[in-house]
């Protein structure tokens, strides 16, 4: 009897540290030398994508800039007209205005698609709805209290309602919460937040948000008027496990009861500089990692990488002078009862960089400057090489610099993840207007970039979801069986299933992006020869996964599938 415990505690000590190096294993690179691969598309849009998101389903990408400067690269076509009006920024001329500032750009077949938007879209915000339609906000002036509907289909535009909003929501964040209702929060000289109103009806009302006062910077300069340097634009807003938000601007956060409109508690400053417009960083809500156990504590960690000093502002438009950005990346698990942010080094300084969540539940940081701040001709040495951060990793072998493009992604550039696997990067406007003379012009080209993950030596290995034999969408807490076709066996310590969010992308800032690994409740290996079915149970509530669609991937010891698009709800 003894010996059989013996022999029974061996196996299950051998099992558990197979375990543990198989899951060790599907951490490490797939493909170590391959540092990923640019492609430059053949065509682009005639607009520079100052705004971008991807609608599901019909993969295509949404791309805008601004009506302000009149003028664009893409003709309004006839069947568009007649031509609206819009106000020049300069000039204060309202013109009639026959150029186009947004498009459809599919992303599979590069077609581009016109779009005639009526108000102001400059620096506004937006997100994808529970059926994957695009509620846009904001933007300048006669924009700024607009809300936007926009659906993806070949004769669908823009319906915009241009009083919807109480106040004036400029540089402004725009939040998805679990119940599928939207929140905006800020924009420039608005101390605010407000619900979206329905379609076809308009706020009587906003919500007074001290925290935005408490964040706003002013550069002191003595006979002088003050300087606005406001560095909490664009803030970070992250929904919580719990259904509260987590809300980042300038180098402080809070956690807000949405319900309430009660600040639950006030946490630690980030050191360094400032993180928000335009001291401009980028962030991350890091994978959600769910379990089996249905009522099992999720923590969620927020991820904040550059910026730069408070001052970068005043100091590139008034003094002629470009700081260097900030080399760290922050990290606090917001939900922990005592949460401290911990500090690494990047390889380089960056501001104006974008965070791209990657089925693997890495981080891509990409596109970006050395020196300065956001603004027109407020940065220069731009980061041509993405890095990818291993969040997974121990502390200073988490990042990697990959291969540069060449082509500087400065400010108003924008990158989004693909179904594919690829990133779509975009745009890059240093400039007050469309100049192609410019250091650095204003930029039209597209292109897409491959991460490490796909390395041709990896292609034979890369699992399939079979698309038609899966369900598409399912209620949360569901068991979902995926059909994945894979040379290889499955077990769950090499196997990730995730599923990411498609945000709505601009000025460094990724609204809704996040990433949920799911839950892995059984592995049937060849149900028929080549194909395994992968159980998985989908999210609890909306305060993990808010409805939607999302981006649901198989990853095999660090290959993720092309994904599927899958609502929950």
């Amino acid at each position: 009897m003894a010996a059989t415990s013996k022999l029974v505690f061996i196996l299950a000590v051998l099992l558990l540290v197979s375990g543990h190096q198989a899951s060790a294993a599907a951490n490490d690179d797939p493909a170590p030398y391959f540092l990923g691969k640019w492609e430059l598309l053949p065509n682009n849009p005639g607009i520079s994508a100052m705004h971008s998101v991807l609608l599901p389903n019909v993969d295509e990408m949404v791309i805008f800039d601004a009506t302000v400067w009149q003028i664009s690269r893409l003709p309004l076509p006839d069947y568009k007209r007649p031509c609206p009006m819009h106000q020049n920024k300069a000039t204060n001329v309202t013109n009639i205005d026959c150029w186009c500032h947004s498009v459809f750009y599919n992303v599979n077949t590069l077609q581009v698609t016109p779009l005639k938007v009526i108000t102001d879209t400059w620096c506004s915000s937006g997100g994808l709805d529970v059926n994957g339609n695009l509620i846009s906000t904001g933007g300048f002036l006669g924009g700024s209290r607009t809300t936007r509907y926009l659906w993806g289909c070949p004769t669908c535009d823009w319906t915009e309602y241009p009083t919807a909003l109480k106040d004036g929501r400029w540089y402004a964040t725009q939040v998805l919460l679990a119940d599928g209702n939207f929140l905006i929060f800020g924009g420039r000289d608005s101390f605010s937040y407000e619900y979206i109103p329905a379609e076809r009806t308009e706020n009587a009302y906003s919500i007074p948000f001290q925290f935005l006062r408490d964040t706003y910077d002013l550069y002191r300069r003595p006979g002088q008027d003050d300087f606005r340097l406001e560095n909490n634009l664009y803030p970070f807003v992250y929904l919580v496990p719990d259904g509260n938000l987590y809300i980042f601007a300038n180098n402080r956060s809070i956690l807000l009861d949405p319900r309430a409109n009660y600040v639950l508690r006030e946490y630690p400053p980030l050191p360094g500089g400032a993180r928000n417009y335009p001291s401009t960083s980028t962030s991350v809500l890091l994978p959600l990692k769910l379990y089996r156990d249905y009522y099992a504590r999720v923590d969620a960690e927020v991820l904040i990488c550059g910026g730069s000093v408070p001052e970068a502002f005043y100091f590139g438009e008034v003094e002629k002078r470009l700081v260097p950005a900030l080399d760290d990346c922050a990290r606090m698990v917001v939900t922990s009862p005592d949460p401290v942010w911990t500090t690494e080094k990047m390889p380089t300084p960056r501001v104006m960089s974008d965070g791209v969540l990657l089925p693997t539940g890495d981080v891509l940081l990409i596109n970006g400057a050395e020196l300065g701040s956001a603004g027109w001709k407020d940065a220069d040495k731009p980061c041509f090489k993405p890095l990818l951060y291993k969040p997974s990793k121990p502390p200073g072998s988490r990042f990697t610099e990959l291969a540069p493009s060449d082509i500087p992604r400065m400010y108003h550039s924008v990158a989004n993840l693909l179904p594919d696997g690829r990133v779509f990067v975009g745009g890059s406007n240093d400039n007050d207007g469309y100049q192609e003379w410019a250091k650095f012009p204003t930029e039209l080209r597209l292109e897409k970039f491959s991460p490490p993950y796909l390395a041709p030596e990896l292609a034979d290995r890369r699992p399939m979801i079979l698309v038609d034999e899966t369900e598409k969408a399912a209620p949360y807490g569901k068991w979902v069986g995926i059909k994945v076709k894979s040379a290889e066996m499955l077990n769950e310590f090499d196997l990730m299933v995730t599923m990411i969010a498609p945000p709505f992308v601009t000025h460094s800032i990724s609204m809704n992006q996040r990433l949920i690994e799911l839950a892995i409740i059984e592995i049937k290996d060849d149900v028929y020869p080549g194909v395994h079915e992968v159980v998985v149970a989908m999210p609890p509530s909306g305060n993990i996964a808010p409805p939607g669609y999302y981006m649901l991937s198989v990853v095999l010891k660090g290959i993720p599938s092309p994904s599927m698009w899958f609502q929950v709800k």
